[in-house]
């Protein structure tokens, strides 16, 4: 690996790292914690997520498609070569009461969909399901990280977790983070199912909202 990959890759970690603090600060509170992670690539928050294992005598049960048991010799974690969707596999070994599920895997909105809908109801009440890559603003097309897919792919996530949200509002909390590629924090109030997700009805496109626009234009002349 040449020194410029190195630097940028180191680079792109520091940043990751940083951001991930959006809920790593929630998980060092947590006594024997129980934890989830879909999609572990370099490992990055995988180490973070298994140092705080060890500290609180807790659990990380990782999952990704590519072969990253090498990532940590740990005691405190057991990777799972798999897709997140393998629910046939994962129901039999994933643990119940989890304190954190980090979706980190395929980034398209009608999987998220189906990987928090099906692993939902593994989290204890107060429980955190993160989900990584919601802001679609760092891949707009006149950013330094301009990139098409990533912006789309994170604009339909983040309307995704709107959706699910607004026929849910009374059964969790969300909260956002737009540092970096984003991250969004679900913290789960009780074990009550969840409810389908509903298409926003905007009045984006209304008449009533272009007359407005044509009175505040004429207004503001």
């Amino acid at each position: 690996m040449n020194k410029v990959m190195k630097k940028k890759i180191d680079t792109t970690s520091e940043q990751y790292e940083n951001k991930l603090e959006f809920f790593l600060d929630d998980l060092k509170k947590i006594k024997n914690p129980q934890i989830i992670e879909f999609g572990v690539r370099f490992g990055v928050s995988t180490k973070k997520i298994i140092e705080i294992c060890e500290m609180n005598n807790g659990f990380l049960n990782a999952i990704d498609v590519l072969d990253c048991s090498k990532v940590s010799n740990s005691k405190n974690w057991k990777f799972h070569q798999c897709r997140d969707d393998d629910f046939e596999y994962l129901n039999k070994v994933l643990p119940r009461n989890i304190d954190l599920i980090y979706l980190d895997s395929y980034h398209n909105a009608n999987h998220i969909e189906k990987i928090f809908y099906h692993y939902y109801d593994f989290l204890k009440p107060n429980g955190f399901f993160i989900f990584d890559d919601i802001s679609w603003i760092p891949y707009l097309s006149n950013k330094k990280r301009n990139s098409f897919n990533c912006e789309i792919n994170n604009l339909e996530t983040f309307e995704k977790i709107i959706q699910i949200t607004s026929s849910n509002e009374d059964l969790f909390k969300l909260y956002f983070s737009f540092e970096g590629s984003g991250l969004c924090k679900i913290i789960k109030k009780s074990n009550l199912p969840l409810n389908k997700p509903q298409k926003i009805k905007k009045r984006t496109h209304t008449i009533k909202n272009y007359l407005r626009k044509v009175f505040y234009y004429f207004k503001s002349i």
